[in-house]
């Protein structure tokens, strides 16, 4: 199992480990393991026949006595805990595939940066329009006739936003599943925040139906890898994890998925310096700004947010809200609207609390 930096790149020439007891990456010395820029990668080793998953704990470690960082397997070359045991110790690894050499290649996400949008291929009955892509209202006036499988999904929340489809890039690297799905890698961008892993069916967080996350706290089979169902072949394209695009960034920022802050369930209320109807009248222009995030396009986005900013930037310049704050909660709603253009979005609030400031409002010319 592969843990820490960047992830190796898949020669041409990498063959079918045998089976991935997924989370942990497993070399076998017989098979000329490598080393390659901190991960761990095999080439060679035969086709085993085993599951995807991690392979158990020892008895002790599953009777749950202590937290995984404080196992005292990993001392003695243990793989318990899953991808908690993730390691680039080379001499680990070689005891694991010596010692177990049906094992074959997991990475654990988190600590190698990784972000996996694992598209499910399950001809499932979709959910509710609401459930197909969180936090987007799907008017009924779209066709959604044939969508059955997150490929579909994931296709859909492209084109909400006007950007090409994941599944598409060839710029980065691309596995085929054996179950027909597909995981699309990419490498967090430097200085962003972390996200979380989610699965595409969940209620709380998730970025689209049948699209799961996979980063902190989750484990990727790495290609190349053979389980009884087949095995994880890398796509044409790159074969190396390209940065996570900016809009996907910001999708991801959207459904919750950052490790250090939740998303926001309702737009703040604007903060009054003073007693009135202040708070009231911005809060209305904010809902419809927010409701914009419905409509990728053809709402008015741009024209309702000035009028917020214009309103709220006249509101604080005649004392009746705070300045800073009410800034923020104009950049954060808007940013739920529209995710993929924040530079746009911070320059529409700008000029337009820049332009209402020379006409303070009394609330009640607003009412």
């Amino acid at each position: 199992m592969v843990r820490e930096s960047s992830v190796p790149s898949v020669p041409q020439t990498l063959r079918s480990p045998s089976l991935c007891h997924q989370g942990r990456a497993c070399a076998r010395p017989s098979c000329g393991c490598r080393h390659l820029d901190g991960s761990a990668w095999v080439r060679g080793a035969p086709p085993g026949s085993r599951c995807k998953t991690p392979p158990p704990n020892c008895r002790a470690c599953t009777a749950g006595a202590h937290q995984p960082q404080n196992c005292p397997c990993y001392a003695e070359h243990g793989w318990c805990h899953g991808f908690h045991a993730a390691t680039t110790d080379l001499n680990t690894i070689q005891h694991w595939w010596s010692t177990q050499p049906g094992f074959g290649i997991g990475i654990a996400c988190g600590p190698s940066r990784l972000v996996v949008i694992d598209v499910d291929a399950h001809t499932d009955r979709p959910p509710q329009r609401s459930r197909l892509l969180p936090g987007i209202s799907i008017h009924d006036s779209v066709d959604l006739a044939g969508l059955s499988s997150g490929f579909d999904t994931l296709a859909l929340l492209a084109a909400y936003r006007r950007r090409p489809n994941p599944c598409d890039d060839t710029s980065t690297l691309r596995v085929q599943t054996p179950s027909g799905g597909m995981h699309i890698w990419y490498r967090m961008p430097r200085h962003t925040p972390a996200f979380k892993s989610s699965s595409g069916s969940s209620n709380r967080t998730a970025l689209a139906w049948q699209v799961d996350i996979r980063a902190a706290n989750g484990y990727i089979v790495a290609p190349g890898t053979r389980t009884t169902a087949g095995v994880y072949q890398a796509l044409p394209g790159a074969r190396i994890p390209a940065p996570l695009p900016l809009w996907l960034v910001a999708e991801l920022t959207r459904t919750g998925h950052r490790t250090d802050a939740p998303a926001p369930s309702k737009p703040p209320a604007p903060i009054s310096s003073r007693p009135g109807n202040a708070p009231r009248v911005l809060a209305a222009l904010l809902k419809e700004v927010e409701d914009c995030g419905a409509v990728p396009e053809g709402a008015a986005f741009s024209e309702k947010l000035n009028r917020a900013a214009f309103t709220a930037g006249g509101l604080v310049q005649s004392g009746h809200l705070h300045g800073v704050e009410t800034r923020q909660i104009l950049i954060e709603t808007a940013t739920r609207a529209r995710p993929h253009q924040p530079r746009r979005n911070a320059h529409i609030v700008e000029t337009g609390m820049r332009a209402g400031s020379t006409r303070p409002i009394r609330p009640e010319e607003r009412t």
